[in-house]
This record gives structure tokens, C-alpha cells and sequence, in this order.
């Protein structure tokens, strides 16, 4: 969809105060969705400029995941609803030890929109960019999106669809009617964008598709950042097709253990993205929570959706796609920074001197998630084969 225009923000530096000045300009409605939300400064900050907003009248509709955020404090769930402020929490955890596999479909997306007309999206939490257990670490790695113009109606449309269904599966039912307003459609300035979301009906594979063929259509250059990387066969093919064909695909993954069985599992394809030619490069001045990519020098894509099974095949995600090269070039001149300054390169060598981390961990934590994954029933060997 064209006519829009795109703010890329980095990290929480640039997102927090970005999100809050829109909340604080609203008039009408507010959507606001996150998978952690933390009583940090960061996380207070946003619930006051939520509550100031329903105090004068504006809708807000704030929906986290019942598994990510569940730990927000009661006292601020009250303060919320005094306020007029309007809680929900997707799929709330109700059994802790419950083996329900339905348990594992989380709402993953960080999505905002303020009254139609200015929309959020990416892959930042509400809650502090520094660690509060890793002084000295550096501010978590992250990007989002401040978006303008016709698109932001489809994510209006998705927000406002999803809190419905929400609502009325909870019998929430005076909560569950349609939003009244409508997204203004006005033409914002000159940039191709598509709005693609996960879910587990109509639109369980989009995301995927949108990064295969990106992929596979590449000619000269891939830049792939994911915090958590375990790529299923399709995905892995087309990035080493990508590179014996002649592209340089290059990869940013984390560094620092935070997620230890999928961070181990996904360094068991080290050897074979190594021996194809691609580069790999793990993040190590602080935690790394970006999902992004650039291709070519002209496509881009920021969202929640990490690549892996949990973000593929379970969770429900959401990313913009932008094809313009102001933007993607913003994207690739931050990623090589990063790359070349926060970043260590991943050699062969290393691979062969440390069989243990590079091989036979990874090997055992890989059929770790197989089985879980056979257990699950979701996706299984058709992922992971």
C-alpha cells in the first residue's frame, strides 16, 4: 500500500518517548498491545499517560499477554481500571503446570494505534531497555516503527478485530463491540508498506512467505538480525541457496545465553550456513531483541516476529514490510554499525576447535525441541527436518 510515511526508532530511547507523546495528543482511542509489560519507570510512565488519556474520555484498550505479563502488580491493574482504562489479558494463565497446548498460542505482537491516524509497530516491550540483574549491560537491542497514512488502518482494523475476539471469549461482551471510528486514509507521504500478521487461522504462514520471497528474489545483499534464530528447512534453504548464487547473506543472533535452549539449537546450523558462505556474527555489548532484515538495499522489514517455532508456527505476530531505500538504508547503515562494532564473527575455525558448544550441545538441546515440538503437535518434523 502506498502514500505512507515510516519513522524508524531505535530502541526504547527513541520508542518510549515517541509512543507517549502520541498517547498524550489523543482524542478518541487508543490500542495499545504488548507481550511484557513491566511496573518499571518505563512501564509507570506509559500507564499514567494510558490513565490521563481515559480521564479525559479517550477509549484505551490495553491488551497483554496473559503468560508475558503476568506478573503486572495489582495495585496498578486497580489504578488502571479506576481510571477507566480498559485490561485485558489474551489467553490469561489460569493453570501454571497445565500440559494444555493452548497454552503455548501467546499474543507476541508490540502494536500501538492512536486514534487511527498514527500506528506503532516492532519488537519493543513495554519495560526498561537496561537490565536490571546485568549492570553495565548495554541497552537491550531493539527497533520499532512510527508510521503515518493508509496503512494504518489495516493495523487499526487487526487491533480492534483482536480485542473483540478477546473481549467476547472472556464475556466481556459490553467490550466486544466494534470500534466506531474510522481510520483516516489520507495520503502521507510517498512509501510502499504491507502490514503482515500471524495468527492460527487464516494467516498462519504470511510472515513466513513474505520473508521467503524476499529471499529467494535477492540479488546482491541479505542483512537478517533475529534474536532468536531456529529457521525451519524452507527458511534455511532459501538462505543458503541465497548464498551460492552469489548474494552476501549475512546474519546478527545473540550473543549472550538468554533463551539457553533455542540459543544452543540454532548454533547445531552453524557448520552449514558456514560451509555455504554465509556470515555469522553474534551480538555481544548487551541482550539483542531485534527482528528485522534488509535485502538489497531497498526492502526492510521491523516486527515481533522472531525466526523461529514459537513466532512461526504459535505465536501471534506482526511486522511491516516498507520498500523504499531511505528506509531500508537507515536499517542497513544501523546493522552494520552494530555488526561491526557490538558484534563478533563467527569463523569455521571456532566451529571446529569447540565441537562441544558448536556441535554436540546443540545437537542435544535441537532434539529437546523436537520433541517438544512432537509433543505439541505443532509443526513438528515439517519444521525442523
Amino acid at each position: 500500500m502506498a502514500g505512507n510515511r515510516f519513522k524508524l526508532l531505535f530502541n526504547g530511547q527513541d520508542y518510549f518517548p515517541a509512543l507517549i507523546d502520541a498517547i498524550d495528543l489523543a482524542q478518541q482511542e487508543i490500542f495499545l498491545e504488548s507481550y511484557l509489560f513491566e511496573a518499571d519507570e518505563i512501564g509507570i510512565a506509559v500507564m499514567q499517560a494510558l490513565m490521563a488519556a481515559a480521564l479525559r474520555d479517550v477509549r484505551v484498550n490495553l491488551q497483554l499477554d496473559g503468560f508475558g505479563a503476568r506478573n503486572l502488580p495489582v495495585l496498578w491493574r486497580k489504578r488502571l481500571a479506576e481510571a477507566g482504562v480498559r485490561l485485558l489479558f489474551f489467553r490469561p494463565e489460569v493453570k501454571v503446570l497445565s500440559l494444555d497446548r493452548q497454552r503455548l498460542r501467546r499474543l507476541h505482537r508490540k502494536l500501538a494505534v492512536i486514534d487511527g491516524s498514527v500506528g506503532f509497530i516492532g519488537g519493543i516491550n513495554i519495560l526498561s531497555d537496561f537490565e536490571p540483574k546485568q549492570p553495565g549491560c548495554a541497552p537491550r537491542y531493539d527497533y520499532a516503527v512510527r508510521m503515518v497514512g493508509p496503512l494504518v488502518a489495516q493495523l487499526h482494523e487487526s487491533a480492534d478485530h483482536l480485542w473483540r475476539h478477546t473481549a467476547w471469549v472472556q464475556l466481556k461482551k459490553n467490550w466486544a463491540k466494534k470500534s466506531l471510528l474510522k481510520p483516516s486514509l489520507s495520503v502521507a507521504g510517498r512509501v510502499r508498506g504491507r502490514f503482515v500478521y500471524r495468527d492460527n487461522l487464516r494467516h498462519r504462514r504470511d510472515i513466513e512467505r513474505e520473508y521467503l520471497q524476499a529471499i529467494w528474489h535477492a540479488k546482491n545483499e541479505i542483512i537478517l538480525a533475529n534474536a532468536y534464530f531456529l529457521p525451519g528447512y524452507r527458511l534455511r534453504q532459501a538462505l543458503i541457496h541465497a548464498a551460492r548464487r552469489g548474494v552476501s547473506v549475512v546474519l546478527l543472533v545473540q550473543g549472550r545465553v538468554d533463551q539457553a535452549l533455542l540459543h544452543y539449537a540454532s548454533r547445531g546450523f552453524y557448520h552449514q550456513f558456514l560451509s555455504a558462505g554465509i556470515e555469522i556474527y553474534e551480538y555481544q555489548e548487551g541482550f539483542m531483541h531485534a527482528k528485522v532484515a534488509v535485502i538489497d538495499g531497498i526492502w526492510a522489514t521491523v516486527g515481533s516476529s522472531n525466526i523461529d517455532p514459537l513466532s512461526l508456527l504459535l505465536a501471534r505476530e506482526a511486522n511491516v514490510f516498507v520498500r523504499e531505500k531511505q528506509f531500508a538504508g537507515e536499517l542497513r547503515a544501523d546493522l552494520k554499525r552494530a555488526l561491526e562494532h557490538d558484534a563478533t564473527q563467527i569463523k569455521e575455525s571456532d566451529v571446529e576447535r569447540d565441537r562441544w558448544v558448536y556441535r554436540v550441545l546443540p545437537w542435544l538441546c535441537h532434539a529437546v525441541v523436537r520433541l517438544m515440538m512432537g509433543i505439541s503437535g505443532y509443526g513438528g518434523r515439517r519444521y525442523l527436518e
